[in-house]
C-alpha cells in the first residue's frame, strides 16, 4: 500500500522556492558542482539515489554530459514533477525516471560508472546494505559520489537536534561521518573522502531564515500557501541552533570500486 508522501506539491515548491526549479536540498547547482569536482561523467551511466524532482539527473545529463541518467524515488509526487521536466527539457532518450521500493534495488551487476546520491539516503536506515548495494552496481573503476545530512554521533540524538527532526516531522535515519566511513570501507571502496559541510550550510541556513522571516516570505506564502511557508519557517528556527553546535552536520562522501 503506498504511504501518505513526504514531499507533498505545497512542500516541493517551497523547497524548490529556496533553492532553485529541481532541487530539493541546500546549494542548487553550485553544490552538485562541488560533491563532483574533478570527476569526467562525459558519455557515463549515472543513477541519481532519490531524484527528487529531477534537476539534478537532467543537468547530469545536459551540463555533466553523461550518456545516460537514471533517476530513482520512492515518491509519486516528485516523480511526476520530474517526468514533466524531461519531456519538456527535450532530455528523454537520455534520462529517465523510476518508482522503486525500499531495499535493494533493481538494476545489474556493474551497470554504472557513478552512483550519485544529494541528500536523500538519510531516508535508508540500513547504510551499511545501501553501500555494498552501490557497490554492486558500480562497474569497476566506478565512482560513488554523495552528500547526505549527517549527526555528528551515533544513538539517540540530543534535545536541539530531536527538536529539530520534530519540527521536520521526516523519516530521518542519521549515521555519524565514522559510520558512513565506516560502511564504505566495509563496502570495499577506495579513495574514501568524508568531508564536512557544516560550517558551509550553518551560514546558507541562517542567510535563509532571515530571508524567509522577512523578504522572501511573502514569496514562500505565494509558491506553496501561509501554512505551508509558516511551517518551515518553523523548521529553520529549529535547524540552525542543530547546525550551530554542529550536531546536524552535512557532508560529502566519495570512494571507488577497485578497477
Amino acid at each position: 500500500m503506498d504511504h501518505e508522501p513526504e514531499y507533498p506539491d505545497e512542500f516541493i515548491s517551497f523547497l524548490e522556492m529556496i533553492w532553485g526549479e529541481g532541487y530539493l536540498s541546500p546549494g542548487g547547482p553550485d553544490e552538485v558542482g562541488r560533491i563532483l569536482d574533478g570527476l569526467d561523467l562525459t558519455g557515463m551511466h549515472v543513477l541519481d539515489i532519490g531524484c527528487g524532482t529531477g534537476g539534478i539527473a537532467l543537468s547530469l545529463a545536459a551540463d555533466y554530459g553523461a550518456a545516460k541518467v537514471i533517476g530513482i524515488d520512492v515518491e509519486d509526487p516528485v516523480l511526476a514533477a520530474a517526468k514533466r521536466r524531461t519531456v519538456a527539457r527535450g532530455l528523454t532518450e537520455r534520462v529517465e525516471f523510476t518508482k522503486v521500493a525500499p531495499g535493494p534495488l533493481p538494476f545489474g551487476d556493474g551497470a554504472f560508472d557513478l552512483v550519485f546520491s544529494k541528500d536523500a539516503m538519510i531516508h535508508i536506515p540500513d547504510k551499511e546494505a545501501l553501500f555494498a548495494d552501490v557497490m554492486r552496481m558500480l562497474k569497476p573503476g566506478g565512482w560513488f559520489a554523495a552528500s547526505d545530512w549527517l549527526s555528528n554521533h551515533d544513538g539517540e540524538p540530543g534535545p536541539v537536534m530531536k527538536r529539530y527532526m520534530e519540527a521536520e516531522g521526516l523519516d530521518f535515519r542519521m549515521g555519524s561521518p565514522e559510520r558512513y566511513r565506516e560502511a564504505l570501507a566495509a563496502a570495499g571502496f577506495t579513495d574514501i573522502a568524508v568531508v564536512n559541510r557544516n560550517e558551509w550550510y550553518c551560514g546558507v541556513a541562517r542567510r535563509e531564515l532571515a530571508e524567509l522571516e522577512g523578504p522572501l516570505y511573502e514569496k514562500a506564502v505565494a509558491a506553496a500557501g501561509k501554512e505551508e511557508a509558516d511551517r518551515n519557517i518553523e523548521i529553520w528556527r529549529a535547524m540552525v541552533p542543530a547546525l550551530e553546535i554542529g550536531e546536524l552536520c552535512p557532508h560529502h562522501l566519495r570512494g571507488q570500486k577497485p578497477g
